[in-house]
């Protein structure tokens, strides 16, 4: 991107749409499973009103939740919906939503879950947790009952056999420390510490497996000089900080972590890890860099798959690279989540020309037990993000169900909720919700099945 005025994250298929919307009784092609009960949800940003093109980060956009209703074999509802921060709220005539602010930190623009009956927009580096209705109506930023003293994550890890979620959160005001904590089912925090760490690394997740708690410590920090200007995104490549991955317990304490070093690289999105005997085994998305020579966008080569296999008798981490395709947002199985799996996918990228691009058209899809991978295409011109398994029941195979995803259709500049057929991805979609208005490309998406 060497024009310094234009900026690719407010044009084309990043570019944020102008106003909220609702739609009901939406067409649906071809059949929507009868089993999908629940919404699909997804985060994003999307700037209200005029920002500076030649400093914008893709990263601070104000945040839009995008929703489809799914019951019956219909597609009850759509709605999109700015998450009420304090600026949102004030350029839309609003009064502001209650809440403490924590170092008056509010625009949650990057995750959307459902937990204890709730829905949460999240974003890292120092928000609180912003609850909405059902409906995606923002109700309040959250401190969780008083339990959450900081800020949270934008990637809490939820534990398939407890349903708490655990996550690693940092703040810019709280250098050198990383804060763990353990959200409980009713929504609470019951377990805090700080882990220390060198300096004042970016963390944007972590993972977890049966007995650890996995934390990333890697060479992106902030930077004062960038803060000071109060232009752009204040995190960037240090090229002398170190990379290295933390072992803890889960539930445990700074003085029970373990450090193993990795070569240099930033890592935003794991896409599983799980225990096989005394190693750790971590598959991860891995970015060569980060806001080194681009200040505007995750665009410093492509990011591909890696196994970092741990060693913890030996002390040794073993590096290797899986694949050559550039991809992000890899997901698994949330029942699998700190578990071993056989299916792994991720959102396929663009990196056919000089600049690595969020809008590509294909999934692609890992078979841990066998080796092999696919590449899916989303359906002719359509441009897909992060994609979500929902299984048929609670106890069907990691292929009996659906991968849902929000995607852009180039040809008619619309948004649609693409469902594939778990067992049969390349066979195509089996339904493809068409929704009233267009969806620009954003972040992380959920499935919220009803009553959960």
């Amino acid at each position: 991107m060497s024009d310094v005025v234009a900026n690719r994250y407010l044009s084309g298929p990043y570019a944020p749409v102008a106003e909220e919307r609702t739609g009901v009784d939406l067409p649906v092609a071809g059949h929507l499973p009868a089993e999908l009960d629940g919404r699909y949800l997804r985060n994003g940003p999307n700037p209200l009103g005029a920002v500076d093109p030649a400093t914008h980060h893709w990263f601070l956009g104000d945040g839009m939740v995008h929703g489809v209703r799914l019951r019956d074999g219909r597609a009850e509802w759509y709605r999109n919906r700015w998450v009420r921060s304090t600026a949102v709220s004030e350029a839309l005539g609003e009064e502001p939503r209650p809440g403490e602010r924590y170092n008056g930190m509010d625009t949650a623009n990057t995750n959307v879950i459902g937990h204890a009956g709730r829905t949460f927009a999240l974003v890292e580096a120092g928000a609180r947790p912003v609850e909405l209705t059902d409906e995606l109506e923002t109700i309040c930023h959250t401190d969780l009952d008083g339990t959450l003293p900081h800020g949270y994550t934008a990637h809490p890890k939820r534990d398939p056999d407890t349903g708490e979620l655990h996550a690693v959160g940092y703040h810019w005001a709280r250098p050198e420390v990383l804060e763990y904590t353990v959200i409980g089912t009713d929504a609470r925090v019951r377990h805090r510490v700080d882990v220390p760490v060198p300096g004042n690394p970016m963390v944007h997740d972590c993972s977890i497996t049966e007995r650890h708690v996995v934390l990333y410590d890697l060479p992106v920090t902030f930077d004062l000089d960038q803060a000071m200007t109060g232009r752009g995104f204040p995190y960037t490549w240090d090229e002398g900080y170190g990379a290295r991955v933390g072992l803890m317990p889960k539930g445990g304490h700074p003085d029970e972590v373990r450090w193993f070093e990795v070569g240099p690289c930033y890592v935003f999105h794991p896409l599983n890890a799980f225990d096989d005997g005394p190693r750790v085994v971590l598959d991860v998305v891995r970015h060569p860099k980060m806001f080194d020579h681009d200040t505007r966008g995750p665009n410093e080569g492509p990011p591909v798959l890696w196994r970092w296999t741990i060693d913890t008798e030996a002390g040794t981490v073993r590096e290797e690279q899986l694949d050559d395709r550039a991809i992000e947002f890899p997901r698994v199985d949330e029942r699998l989540v700190g578990r071993p799996h056989r299916f792994g996918w991720a959102t396929g990228l663009d990196a056919s020309g000089p600049d690595v691009g969020f809008d590509g058209f294909s999934m692609v899809r890992y078979d841990r037990l066998t080796g092999a991978s696919e590449e899916v295409s989303l359906g002719e011109g359509r441009i897909g993000g992060e994609l979500v398994f929902v299984p048929r029941s609670p106890d069907a195979a990691e292929d009996d169900g659906w991968y849902l995803t929000l995607a852009h259709d180039r040809a008619t500049d619309r948004g649609e909720l693409v469902v594939l057929d778990a067992a049969a991805p390349a066979e195509g979609a089996v339904a493809r919700v068409l929704l009233p208005g267009r969806i620009p490309l954003g972040f992380h998406g959920n499935w919220v099945p009803t009553g959960s």
